[in-house]
């Protein structure tokens, strides 16, 4: 399936690619994703034209981040997962395990797994019953459905949703495959013995009975498990007898025998004892059946998994509105959908999950007008009714609205032609004339329509499906150029191809005119300029040093922030006191800064909050329109609500612990005076900064007045039942000004012109009344002279209050042998990374260490590591968090053993924060505080002859 030249070259998958099987009178599509991190994009795509899913995990290695990601897309998308165990020879080869060592291995990672799926069963339970217990009783009475039975695992080798595999050798087993193979020989039926070939279920052979521990007397301690006896031990003696060279080879002959297998004479004399041993294992348990036998017995058809995964893939919507020919019809498609109807007469519905690009001389009817070299197909599900070649069909983007006729949607809509469907087989492409729904095949015909997800449906009376959900963001950044200026049109076509062919990247232009492109990772970004160098563009590039993001926020904790804030909010002398040019405006501005919790849930809503503020998404999207109510999420504002006011308590109560009961209440009822002041969000209206509308209670003049500003936002969110409304017409012309300075302030801070992160701002404008009337004044060039005033004083607010540079960090996982743990930590600390955990894996040599990294210092991390543990390590990188760096960029010794330590000061060397902010501001053309002479005494040459 790993056809591409970098796939084969590095050995890992990069791109979904899909195989249509026939087994056993089945029709099986089988969609090979990737499992390394950078391309998790990739699982998203998959994972929503699946109805199930095999989740791979390393017997050696046991469960990693990517486990973790891929069980939650699973769980996200309502996939019937079953579980691969991968490798089983590494234990018998490699860590040289006992059958016993083995089993207690395999149990512990199934046990491990299981946790990770009932975490996410026990947070969908906990928050049905939260939006129960906040409905009232008679819901309670009737709602009883989303009580599941939590106590049973989801995976369970006895139910036969668990395989151990080896897939270089090719071979593999679940437990059925034993239980009917001994079903004859103990005289038990197969059922029991399934049962009893995992867990603690003993065979006595003197009774031929199976009984638990507690049934086995005094030879307890001596006893080996079902499983062990009848399963490893086997194999144990399968590979002992293949690969020792004193092996015993009767016991191969007796396998072969007994199982009546058809190995060719000649691949049992060969002399290698690996090509002898996967000659029998793979005739013996032959992968293929295995794993396609538990596919068809575990895994839903197409019929009974749309059923299950309607509510996500079509959310029911309450409309308002009575238009009942596009209601029936609209209705009428779900049902199609929900039943997977394959007639004709259904209406034609499918989900493409993202465009991929194959060379035109690939394709199995070419086009002889066609001159473009590639070709893009469409990766597609078909969920109802039937799609032929040649049919015409209506494209619907994520934010169309089938009750909605007007010039805004007509953008969301399309009509195109579907020139020729293919049965997608690995690298080949089957045409085919028709498809009917549940099959899996690539489109043509759709390049210019599609940038990368959408839905095609028959009729346009048909809501799209839900946008794909992303388990990362990208977040490494690089500016590309031609290295010819002349060839910059074919960069530009190159990066339109690669936006289209790639679901994840995302291309930008930064303010400075740069070529941004924006990857998962190292290994994502290489193959992305790779695809654009060789394929898209075919033009050399010059690609420039990761460009890493940065935030600004100033120093504070919780535990200090009570007296800080009555200071902030109420204090004569904490502000920063700035007047327009033309002196007709005084401004005001405090700076606080908010929780940690509160500002990561404002960063993480941010989607919401743009639907909500009337963003440039929100505008036309289908969940702001106030006709249609989503009801998968009933009330998002109250959910979204509901967790800022939980993170303010925890936060309160974690950094205020010491503290006296009424000075935490204090604490609370100021933070919360603040939430129903809430002007502005920023930056881009829907950033983790606030802006406070000034307190009621202000000292106005009698010469002046206060802009007092619109407490909107917080009645949006529902922390204020009805906003303040002022009737002065100056006041209302003003505050605009006031707000498009929080967000140009916001957008870019002082320290090097990068987005704040966690403040609040109080902005108060007073305006002299009397000069206004009695000079005429020209509010168009005050307002602007308003906005630049407030935009300085917000600036000078922060570095007023020790600002400090935030930074994203990757949460690590590292995997080493016990001889590699020093050099590994030597690389870790030479990149400022803090160790969380360390612990040896159970039964191996290996150890698991996690660690937060800056992301600046993870370019060229994995080589680094590798170079230093000789290969023996490995590394897998993952967004976590922002966090702010504690050094101060402008650290001057001021204390005398500040001064007796670091000297006076001009000997101080440049610490962290301050190389960071240099560095980015010399990228951005900033001027840059730094000696252009160091040694200004004597000229330095590079032969020293004194």
């Amino acid at each position: 399936m790993d056809y591409l030249d970098e796939e084969q070259r590095r050995a890992i998958t990069m791109k979904s690619s899909s195989i249509g099987l026939q087994y056993k009178n089945y029709s099986i599509n089988l969609i090979d994703s990737p499992g390394h991190m950078d391309f998790c994009s990739e699982v998203s795509t998959a994972a929503r034209l699946s109805d199930g899913a095999l989740v791979l995990v390393d017997a050696v290695e046991g469960v990693h981040i990517q486990t973790h990601a891929v069980l939650r897309q699973a769980w996200t998308e309502k996939l019937t997962p079953c579980l691969v165990l991968n490798k089983i020879d590494r234990l018998i080869c490699e860590l040289k395990l006992s059958p016993m060592e083995a089993y207690n291995r395999l149990q512990r990672i199934v046990h491990e797994v299981n946790g990770i799926v009932s975490a996410y069963k026990s947070e969908k339970y906990l928050s049905d019953v939260d939006s129960l217990l906040a409905g009232s009783s008679s819901e309670i009475e009737g709602s009883d459905e989303f009580i599941e039975d939590d106590e049973e695992d989801t995976f369970q080798p006895q139910k036969g949703n668990v395989a151990f595999v080896c897939a270089l050798d090719g071979w593999g087993f679940s437990i059925s495959e034993f239980a009917e193979f001994y079903a004859s020989k103990l005289g038990a039926s197969t059922a029991t013995l399934q049962k009893a070939l995992w867990g603690p279920r003993y065979f006595v052979p003197k009774t031929k009975m199976i009984v638990g521990k507690k049934g086995l007397g005094s030879g307890a301690n001596k006893a080996r498990p079902m499983f062990v006896q009848f399963v490893l031990e086997p194999l144990w003696q399968v590979y002992q007898a293949a690969l020792e060279t004193d092996g015993d080879k009767a016991v191969l002959e007796k396998l072969i025998k007994s199982f009546n297998l058809s190995v060719p004479p000649r691949e049992l004399q060969n002399k290698d004892s690996k090509v002898v041993l996967q000659a029998i294992m793979s005739r013996w348990l032959p992968l293929s059946d295995s794993i396609l036998s538990m596919v068809i017995r575990c895994m839903p058809d197409p019929i009974s998994a749309q059923s299950v995964r309607i509510s996500r893939l079509l959310p029911k919507r309450e409309i308002l509105v009575n238009n009942s020919d596009v209601l029936a019809e609209a209705e009428l498609v779900r049902k199609s959908v929900e039943a997977c109807d394959s007639s004709l007469e259904a209406p034609s519905v499918a989900f493409i999950s993202k465009m991929f690009a194959v060379p035109t001389k690939m394709l199995p009817e070419r086009d002889v007008n066609d001159e473009s070299e590639e070709c893009f197909l469409a990766f597609a599900r078909i969920f109802s009714g039937v799609i032929y070649s040649g049919q015409r069909v209506f494209v619907l983007s994520a934010l169309y609205d089938p009750f909605k006729e007007d010039s805004l949607m007509n953008k969301h809509l399309q009509e195109a032609e579907l020139q020729s469907l293919y049965l997608m087989m690995g690298q080949g492409l089957k045409p085919v004339a028709h498809a009917k729904a549940g099959n899996v095949v690539a489109i043509r015909g759709l390049g210019q329509h599609i940038l990368k997800s959408a839905t095609l449906s028959s009729t346009r009376n048909c809501w799209p499906f839900t946008s794909l959900v992303f388990q990362v963001s990208p977040t490494l950044r690089v500016a590309i150029e031609p290295s010819d200026p002349a060839d910059m049109g074919l960069l530009m076509k190159g990066l339109r191809l690669l936006n289209r062919a790639d679901p994840f990247v995302e291309i930008t232009v930064s303010s400075r005119g740069e070529h941004v492109l924006a990857a998962a990772g190292e290994v994502h970004l290489e193959r992305c300029i790779k695809d654009l160098r060789d394929r898209f563009a075919k033009v050399s590039l010059e690609v420039s040093a990761p460009l890493v993001s940065y935030k600004e926020t100033i120093e504070g904790e919780v535990s200090d922030s009570l007296e800080n804030l009555k200071v902030r909010l109420n204090g004569n002398q904490d502000y920063i006191e700035k007047t327009t040019p033309n002196g007709l405006c005084v401004v005001r501005v405090r700076v606080m800064k908010l929780p940690p919790s509160v500002t990561k849930v404002l960063d993480e809503s941010s989607d919401l909050l743009e639907v909500l503020l009337g963003g440039k998404v929100g505008q036309a999207n289908k969940t702001e329109n106030p006709r249609v109510i989503v009801m998968e999420d009933e009330n998002p504002v109250k959910a979204l609500k509901k967790r800022i006011i939980d993170a303010l308590e925890n936060d309160i109560l974690s950094g205020c612990a010491e503290l006296e009961k009424e000075q935490i209440e204090k604490c609370k009822t100021i933070w919360q005076q603040c939430l129903q002041r809430i002007w502005a969000l920023g930056p881009r209206q829907i950033g983790p900064n606030i802006l406070l509308a000034p307190d009621r209670k202000s000292k106005i003049t009698d010469t002046s007045f206060l802009i007092q500003g619109s407490c909107h936002v917080s009645e949006l969110l529902g922390f204020l039942d009805e906003c303040y409304t002022h009737p002065t017409t100056i006041s209302a012309t003003l505050e605009s000004s006031i707000v498009a300075g929080f967000q140009i302030a916001t957008a870019s801070g002082p320290l090097c012109d990068e987005p704040m992160w966690g403040l609040a701002f109080s902005v108060e404008a007073f305006i002299d009344e009397f000069e206004a009337c009695h000079h005429q004044t020209d509010y168009a060039l005050l307002a602007g002279q308003l906005m630049a005033t407030v935009k300085d004083a917000c600036r000078a607010a922060v570095l007023k209050n020790k600002p400090r540079l935030v930074e994203a960090m990757y949460f690590c996982e590292l995997i080493t042998p016990t001889e590699y743990l020093g050099p590994m930590y030597a690389v870790l600390a030479r990149r400022r990374a803090h160790v969380l955990k360390e612990e040896m894996q159970e039964g191996s040599p290996l150890f698991t260490v996690h660690a937060y990294l800056p992301v600046s210092e993870s370019f060229g991390f994995a080589d680094e590591l590798r170079r230093w543990t000789s290969g023996a390590s490995s590394a897998l990188l993952v967004f976590s968090h922002w966090e702010a760096l504690s050094e101060d960029p402008f650290f001057v010794p001021k204390t005398e053993e500040e001064i007796e330590e670091f000297g006076d000061g001009s000997s101080v060397l440049p610490n962290t924060a301050r190389k960071l902010v240099n560095a980015v501001r010399r990228r951005k053309g900033l001027p840059v505080e730094e000696k252009v002479v160091q040694h200004a005494t004597k000229q330095r040459t590079l032969a020293r002859k004194v």
